[in-house]
């Protein structure tokens, strides 16, 4: 996969990129990611990418010109443009796993005020992590580029990923470790019983009791 982020901050990425599991699967070469400063496409001497708005109004509106072109400069049959915006769809793990089957994501990282509503004819949809807005959409290309890359094969245990929250409609079970108590915390015995059987349903129920405490909006 190939993911090109387009972003008037750059440097922000250097430890998202450079530590743990994103790292590897760069380096194992299962995931392959470029960071685009949109303003090298400014046809301006000074770089500007963002402009007053028409008609007046607070702040400053990253314009159309030096976007498009920077998209343009990237685009290929297999690719799938995103604007991140917090009016966008609010993102879930059910349209991670569907990015995850695409061969080219372009991310475009927002900024100021806004885009230049004439951007939405040059994408193919408009995401958003969450209701509430952020500074600009370098943190949300990182938590999409994460939850995709985590997901291709070769980054992480199969295993793993099919039994986790949200891999279905329930959270995930409760996970214990060493020691088997702490300040009188004890592990479940269920757990220490090796009754694989047994386990298996007791997780299903944990999984169901977790949802419906936590999340009941799930059910």
């Amino acid at each position: 996969m190939k993911i090109d982020i387009l972003t008037l901050f750059p440097k922000m990425f250097e430890g998202f990129l450079n530590e743990s599991i994103i790292k590897r699967a760069i380096e194992k070469k299962i995931v392959k990611i470029n960071l685009i400063n949109f303003r090298e496409f400014s046809s301006l001497n000074n770089n500007q990418v963002d402009d007053t708005p028409y008609g007046g109004g607070a702040g400053m509106v990253l314009m159309i010109e030096p976007i498009v072109k920077a998209i343009e400069s990237l685009k290929t049959k297999d690719s799938h443009i995103i604007l991140l915006s917090p009016q966008g769809k609010v993102y879930n793990e059910k349209k991670a796993i569907k990015l995850s089957n695409y061969k080219h994501i372009i991310l475009i990282c927002g900024h100021y005020e806004g885009f230049d509503e004439r951007i939405y004819e040059f994408i193919d949809e408009e995401v958003s992590i969450g209701d509430y807005v952020l500074t600009g959409g370098e943190i949300p290309a990182m938590v999409i580029t994460d939850s995709v890359i985590r997901l291709l094969d070769g980054v992480i245990n199969k295993e793993s990923i099919e039994n986790e929250s949200f891999s279905s409609s329930l959270l995930d079970y409760p996970t214990y470790t060493k020691p088997r108590e702490f300040r009188g915390l004890k592990v479940p015995d269920i757990l220490l019983s090796g009754d694989h059987k047994k386990i298996k349903e007791w997780r299903e129920q944990k999984q169901k009791e977790n949802t419906f405490k936590k999340r009941k909006d799930l059910l």
